[in-house]
């Protein structure tokens, strides 16, 4: 037989934690009748091990008690693959959170490169899912209450784009859509697919550390039409723009936008 403080000492718990599973039932341990010491032996000492071993793989104190209550190696099994689907999916979302920072650490380097920069670059396919007209429309639109909980897990901004569409006299039409870019042999696709071969890409900078809150769209239509007629560029009347990241000054915003505007 053991006293408490041996237990803890050799299993590596906590008297508090031995205590605990007596309490939830997880443990019953002899007490002296003459000093009321816990006595533990051999079988006391696998269940402790026991319930060490379901808590190390993240199985509640509900799922251990019904366990000792009564489960057959079929039910444990039933259990254990229930958890195993549960950390399969973490470790998906684990991988998408992953991937995601990698993505921004790019995108820093991006912003580096290409702020106030034109070069010609191609837009990679992506596929429309909606639209919306404005952020406040949200809730108006199937397509994300479909794809709350996936949205959930992104940062919403960047499922969006905004499209200006314009002329020689301005802007014709200003909405955002709602998209996700297309790998390589994707056979998930149903919405629109939008690609442009070549474009005129560049790295802007907006927000109200930088512009004190004023639109600055005509300096940009601006620069994009100088750009274009200086190296001989037809322009197609779009401009597709993606948020790339947030970061502040002062408590003031600066918001870099990565641009593509089709040229031919």
């Amino acid at each position: 037989m053991y006293t408490i403080g041996q237990v803890a000492k050799f299993l590596g718990v906590s008297r508090d934690t031995l205590k605990f599973y007596e309490k939830k039932e997880l443990l019953n341990p002899k007490q002296s009748s003459e000093n009321g010491y816990r006595k533990y032996n051999h079988l006391d000492i696998y269940d402790i091990t026991t319930v060490n071993f379901y808590r190390e793989i993240d199985i509640e104190i509900k799922k251990i008690q019904e366990l000792r209550k009564s489960k057959s190696i079929e039910g444990i099994q039933s259990l254990l693959e229930e958890k195993e689907q549960e950390v399969l999916k973490k470790i998906e979302y684990n991988k998408l959170l992953l991937k995601k920072i990698q993505i921004v650490k790019e995108d820093c380097e991006k912003i580096k490169k290409y702020l106030g920069v034109y070069v010609v670059k191609e837009m990679k396919p992506i596929e429309i899912k909606g639209e919306m007209e404005h952020y406040t429309s949200y809730d108006e639109y199937d397509t994300l209450k479909e794809s709350t909980d996936r949205l959930k897990k992104a940062v919403i901004l960047t499922s969006l784009r905004r499209v200006i569409r314009f002329n020689d006299e301005g802007m014709l039409e200003d909405k955002f859509i709602i998209v996700r870019k297309v790998e390589d042999f994707d056979k998930a696709i149903e919405g629109e697919i939008l690609s442009h071969p070549k474009c005129l890409y560049t790295i802007v900078e907006d927000g109200r550390w930088s512009t004190g809150g004023k639109n600055t769209d005509h300096i940009v239509e601006a620069s994009i039409r100088k750009v274009a007629k200086e190296k001989g560029y037809e322009l197609l009347g779009l401009v597709y723009i993606n948020l790339l990241l947030t970061t502040y000054e002062e408590g003031l915003e600066r918001v870099f936008l990565e641009m593509y505007v089709p040229i031919r």
